[in-house]
């Protein structure tokens, strides 16, 4: 309960950033059929941390009380971010060409999608009796759970000093369709395999689901959580100030020219 919070505003607060803005208030909205008052302090403690981390202000929010709607133990999230940037520095991924740079910053595990397919894998590994005890040096628990990392401070600090011509959170849609978001017609990210590294978390995941490189590449992050684009004369002073801000940078691919494939090739 205390880090689900960290979840609900990096989801917004991400996917503000990604238009170049820096995110300035949250506000969230709680509901339960019974208010446990320890319960609802974990979790908006952790809005409240999230916020921190973000930079952005919890300046309200809501707590409704539904009996008869809510199962005992059980609450509803929502939350929403207001960002700003000035008009002529939004980002909406015009001016990436061909030879452009594809950068992915690691993700921290799952992040908020794909936990359908999650509780469907952790349910077959129980049944199996074989849930590991632990992935990626967490335990097994721990590293499913890791709240969605918060990109905000870092990439704003390069969005100040270098031309990054776009970016995409990858979230619901992983990289196949998110990606795509961002590329003028007539372009495509050709994302090389291997360019980054598969942690046990994902190999647990995809070994226990059974399905195939695309699936899990239009299912989960996989690794990378947020997709930055930048021209190739830029590209490593960019990953060098993102990786001295704490982030963990990989370069993954290049923009191409579209043809008859698809938007997004992982190969």
């Amino acid at each position: 309960h205390d880090t689900v919070g960290i979840d609900l505003v990096a989801m917004s607060v991400n996917d503000v950033l990604v238009q170049g803005a820096e995110p300035l208030f949250f506000l969230d909205y709680f509901a339960c059929g019974k208010l446990d008052v320890d319960t609802a302090a974990a979790v908006v403690g952790g809005i409240a941390k999230g916020c921190e981390l973000s930079g952005c202000a919890l300046i309200g929010g809501e707590t409704a009380e539904m009996p008869g709607m809510y199962p005992a133990g059980e609450y509803d999230l929502a939350g929403f971010a207001v960002g700003a940037v000035e008009k002529s520095k939004i980002l909406t991924g015009a001016t990436v060409k061909p030879g452009d740079v594809v950068l992915g910053l690691a993700s921290s595990g799952v992040h908020s999608n794909g936990f359908s397919l999650v509780r469907k894998c952790i349910e077959r590994a129980e049944n199996a009796g074989t849930v590991p005890a632990t992935l990626d040096g967490k335990p097994f628990k721990q590293a499913l759970m890791a709240p969605t990392r918060l990109y905000v401070k870092t990439v704003l600090a390069a969005l100040a000093a270098h031309p990054i011509k776009a970016l995409a959170h990858i979230t619901g849609g992983g990289l196949l369709e998110n990606i795509p978001r961002v590329l003028p017609e007539g372009t495509a990210a050709h994302l090389v395999k291997g360019s980054w590294p598969k942690t046990e978390l994902f190999a647990w995941l995809q070994a226990t689901a059974g399905i195939d490189d695309i699936e899990m590449n239009r299912t989960f992050n996989n690794g990378i959580g947020m997709v930055v684009v930048i021209d190739a004369a830029n590209a490593q002073a960019c990953a060098a100030t993102l990786r001295a801000a704490g982030e963990t940078v990989y370069e993954i691919g290049v923009i191409a020219e579209r043809g008859d494939s698809a938007a997004v090739l992982v190969r």
